[in-house]
């Protein structure tokens, strides 16, 4: 009801605007107000009225001025000649964004109207067709909302083009479309439109073109499509259409385009299809079509695409086939073909993408596609009485060069891959895997100068990779798994410049691991498990900036992990299998490199010291006794222990102290130095580097420093003599912190937990009454801060947004990897470094704690309402880390839609899960992404992510998945091409 007087309080406002701009021009030009007429003023006054509910960042409306006798001059406006009457409004991708106002109705004569390509946002004026010289309405490319009235096109007078392409309206398509005698064009695509479509549009005799993929629309196609005789393209693709596609679709004889994909058509593909001579483009994808693949379809000869893949069709592959000289396309991937290729295909020549996987299509290779020219046969399987002067193999040359994509995997082909396969010279992907394939790679790889992906895994091939791969040097993907290669890692592969994805795991691969694989500066995944590999691991490989996943579990490598970059954070399961690998990751240390020892005889005379002594170590003869070099030792202890002794106390009192004991630098356990207890100080540790506070200690606990607080305690902003800012935490726990060796304990185990997406715990201070936690200091703030506290114009992209969605996960499930559970997942305790990446902070906190108690628990992390699973309420449920997947589930909800967990309205409540939960149940969960990204998401992640998030709010904890699953589930989201392979 608001709503409605808001809209009604702004018409109003915008009426009044216009009669005082009306009366304003009358007041200050009296005498050009009588000799301009009142109709040259209407278009005048009114592209006034329309520019006030516009904002214009890029100035293009600057030439819009009122004191103008005529807009004829104005930027996208064109009038006629002779009546200086406004006929066209062009503001096509203007950047403009607001609302479209009530000035348009006073463009009496106004004929073509586009505001296409903006960012205009509210609903449509009913009253805009009624402008009845209208012919043509692009309101294409923003972000309108809103139900269309019934009523909307009821008067459209003589409107042949309609575009609401790519906006967010709803609800059904207005019946009155269906009256509309003189469309020639109509696209409603890529909204949310619902419902039946209108009946009259079946009717339409004079429809040229019919849009409304990518929307939400259901029933049947009527009979009566005989009537759109005059049809050239029709897109029904990404609906909920069922039934069969009526006989009649045949009488549209001028049918260029078909795209029915996607939706829920059954039965065979209707016969009269074959007098379409004209259509060029026939999709039936992803639908339940049955039947055979009809051998009429050779009578379609003008089609250049045809795609029925992700069907129900058996059979075989009919011959007429190759009646299609200009297919260009061909895909009959994921059915249920069988047989072999027919060979009248190779009369296909302008075949530049052929995807026939996940089918049973059985034999060879088909030989039509892998020979380079006459009296060249290329597989040795090809049946010996086979005629090699074939007089199509001398054309097949000009072919082989055209082919671009070729993907016959899944499937029983069988054979040895022996042939010329250079000859494909513009090929960019070839995907072989998964079949029955036998023989060695061959060197002519290298040819494929074009080549971006090269899938032959989980075949039966042989040999080795050849050393000649290096030549394709366009690679970015190439994948050998499964397979019984042998033989090293070529060198050469490191020409493969572009190299993104490297899986070759599953084989007899031995030898060490180039260093020169170090320099594929793109490389994001590379498997390389269950070899026979051995040597160390070259240093190069921590220097590869992009690196995500780095698998060598299961192979006989030794030595040290490389240091820094991704190995720091490597997974234990990456690299299990490698008994004789070292280093904190298989938590196996490595044996110290140590110079040999120089022993010195006292009986020596000067003659025989060595001569790689030092210079200034004489050649006298050495008879200092061993009670004199400990006496020495002890005497040197001595000093250097009161001068350290006398400079901290000068430090301390120097200080501005705001705790309750002085600081003393110790290091009583395996990451610092010297060290020392007592009981009337306080310790200072430092898991890494000299503890040294001389320049920021003053600011430890100042409150000028203060960060924020939380439910364990407040924190502070310092920094270290040598520059490097951290973080400290002040405990507000301290009645209930476990004994001093306990504390250490855990606060060690917690500083021993590394990953890219967890803040690292640098140290601690202990006193009986004080204690601290030194975190690394991430600069750029909360996530709760970029979300709710930013300003509204400097927002998270969507990018964004997933970057931190999958790299909070990533952490933690490392956290669980390492059997810590958060307990208190929330937006202020994820952190945002100056690259943007998420880092999870103040995790494991309640192992501090004496014990578990929910109680406890739940008043520590009070702030986290909303996030905290139902679990903590119920005593009988074990608290495990299905708790921190539940705070996960709530934090991708709110990353997304940009709402708070639980947001509190004047007369309600609103749960942030319970209102995704419902908003998908409707079939509106579009609606739930932030406002602020409206037109500028990938749908096709959003909604999985946001699925993915219910998931993991079940109430149930066991419905719940895993990190390490949620991981997964969000690389497939992002990639969805990836297959599981990818290791």
């Amino acid at each position: 009801m608001d709503m409605d007087i808001k809209m009604k309080m702004k018409s109003l406002l915008t009426f009044v605007l216009f009669w005082l701009v009306l009366l304003a021009v009358i007041a200050s030009s009296p005498v050009r107000s009588l000799t301009l007429s009142p109709s040259l003023n209407d278009d005048v006054l009114g592209l006034i009225v329309f520019k006030a509910d516009i904002q214009d960042p890029t100035q293009k409306l600057s030439s819009w001025n009122e004191d103008d006798d005529t807009p004829c001059n104005w930027k996208g406006i064109k009038c006629n000649p002779r009546s200086n009457r406004v006929t066209e409004l062009n503001l096509d991708g203007f950047s403009l964004s607001g609302r479209i106002g009530r000035g348009l109705l006073q463009l009496e004569f106004l004929r073509k109207l586009s505001l296409a390509n903006n960012n205009l946002s509210g609903t449509i004026s009913p009253n805009m067709v009624k402008l009845e010289s209208l012919i043509a309405i692009d309101l294409s490319e923003n972000s309108l909302t809103g139900s269309i009235p019934d009523d909307f096109f009821k008067q459209c007078g003589s409107l042949r083009y309609i575009s609401l392409a790519n906006n967010q309206f709803l609800g059904k398509i207005p019946g009155s479309l269906g009256s509309c005698a003189t469309l020639a064009a109509i696209n409603l695509s890529m909204n949310r439109f619902s419902g039946l479509l209108p009946v009259g549009i079946w009717g339409l005799s004079g429809l040229r073109t019919l849009d409304l993929s990518c929307n939400m629309l259901e029933g049947e196609i009527p009979e009566g499509v005989h009537a759109l005789n005059n049809l050239r393209s029709i897109n029904l693709s990404n609906n909920r259409f069922t039934g069969q596609v009526p006989d009649e679709i045949g009488s549209c004889l001028l049918l260029r385009s078909i795209d029915f994909s996607m939706n829920l058509f059954s039965g065979s593909v209707p016969k009269t299809m074959q007098e379409l001579s004209l259509c060029t483009y026939l999709n039936l994808s992803v639908n339940s079509f049955v039947g055979e693949v009809p051998e009429w379809i050779g009578e379609m000869e003008s089609l250049q695409t045809l795609d029925l893949s992700v069907n129900k069709f058996s059979g075989q592959v009919p011959d007429s086939i190759g009646k299609l000289r200009f297919l260009k396309v061909l895909n009959f991937s994921s059915n249920s073909l069988r047989g072999s290729l027919p060979a009248s295909m190779e009369n296909n020549m302008n075949l530049l993408a052929l995807d026939i996987s996940q089918n049973s299509l059985t034999g060879d290779l088909p030989g039509w596609i892998f020979k380079s020219g006459p009296n060249q046969v290329l597989f040795s399987e090809q049946k010996a009485g086979a005629n090699v002067d074939n007089p199509i193999s001398a054309s097949l040359g000009a072919y082989l060069q055209r082919i671009q994509v070729l993907d016959l995997s899944q499937n029983s082909f069988s054979g040895e891959l022996t042939f010329d396969i250079g000859a494909l010279s513009s090929l960019k992907l070839l995907n072989l895997s998964r079949n029955s394939l036998i023989g060695p790679v061959p060197g002519t790889v290298a040819e494929l100068k074009s080549l971006e992906v090269l899938d032959l895994s989980q075949n039966q091939l042989n040999g080795s990779i050849p050393m000649e791969i290096g030549g394709a040097y366009s690679l970015k993907d190439l994948r050998l798994k499964a397979n019984f290669i042998e033989g090293k890692i070529p060198s050469s592969i490191e020409n493969c410049t572009l190299l993104r994805t490297l899986i070759i795991s599953q084989n007899n691969l031995s030898g060490p691991i180039p260093a020169k694989i170090g320099k594929l500066s793109n490389l994001e995944y590379v498997d390389l498990s269950f070899n026979d590999l051995a040597g160390r691991l070259p240093k190069q490989l921590a220097n590869l900036p992009r690196l995500l996943s780095f698998n060598i579990s299961h192979n006989n490598l030794q030595g040290e992990l490389p240091a820094g970059g991704f190995f720091n954070t490597i997974s234990p399961t990456a690299v299990f299998g490698n008994p004789l690998l070292c280093g904190s990751t298989v938590n196996k240390s490595c044996p110290a490199v140590l110079p040999k020892p120089i022993v010195l005889d006292p009986n020596t005379t000067s003659d025989s010291i060595p001569d790689d002594l030092p210079p200034n170590v004489g050649r006298k003869r050495i008879v200092l006794s061993i009670s004199a070099l400990i006496a020495i030792g002890a005497a040197a202890f001595i000093v250097v222990g009161v001068i350290a002794v006398t400079v901290l106390n000068l430090r301390v009192k120097s200080s501005t102290s705001h705790s309750a004991a002085p600081i003393a630098f110790s290091a009583g356990d395996e990451f610092s130095r010297s060290p020392t207890t007592d009981a009337n100080s306080g310790k200072l540790v430092m898991f890494s580097g000299e503890p040294d506070f001389s320049t920021g200690a003053h600011a430890m606990l100042n409150k000028d420093c203060e960060l924020g607080r939380g439910g364990f305690g407040a924190v502070y902003r310092t920094v270290l003599q040598d520059g490097r800012a951290v973080a400290i935490k002040k405990l507000t726990v301290s009645s209930l912190v476990k004994s001093q060796e306990e504390f250490e304990r855990e606060v060690k185990k917690l500083g021993k937990i590394r990953h890219y997406n967890l803040v690292a715990l640098e140290g601690y201070y202990w006193t009986p009454s004080l204690q601290l936690l030194i975190s690394e200091f991430v600069s750029g703030g909360s996530l709760h801060k970029h979300l709710h506290e930013g300003p509204s114009g400097n927002y998270l992209s969507w990018h964004d947004r997933f970057r931190i969605i999958l790299g909070t996960a990533k952490g933690l499930a490392h956290l669980h990897e390492s059997n810590i559970i958060h307990y208190n997942i929330k937006s202020s305790n994820i952190l945002i470094d100056g690259s943007g990446e998420p880092k999870v902070a103040d995790f494991g906190l309640a192992r501090l704690l004496p014990m578990l108690d929910r109680y406890i628990l739940s008043s520590k992390i009070q702030s986290a309402l909303g996030y905290m699973a139902p679990e903590f309420a119920c005593r009988t449920v074990k608290i495990t880390e299905k708790c921190d997947v539940y705070g996960f589930g709530v934090l991708v909800m709110e990353v997304v839609t940009g709402k708070r967990p639980v947001e509190y309205m004047e007369d309600d409540v609103v749960i942030l899960c319970d209102m995704v939960r419902g908003a998908l149940e409707e079939g509106r969960v579009e609606e739930c992404v932030d406002e602020r990204l409206q037109g500028k998401f990938p749908v096709e992640e959003a909604i999985p992510v946001m699925k993915l998030g219910l998931i993991c709010t079940s109430q149930v904890p066991s419905n719940r998945p895993d990190m390490s699953e949620v991981v997964n589930i969000l690389e497939l989201i992002r990639c969805p091409s990836e297959s599981q392979d990818s290791g």
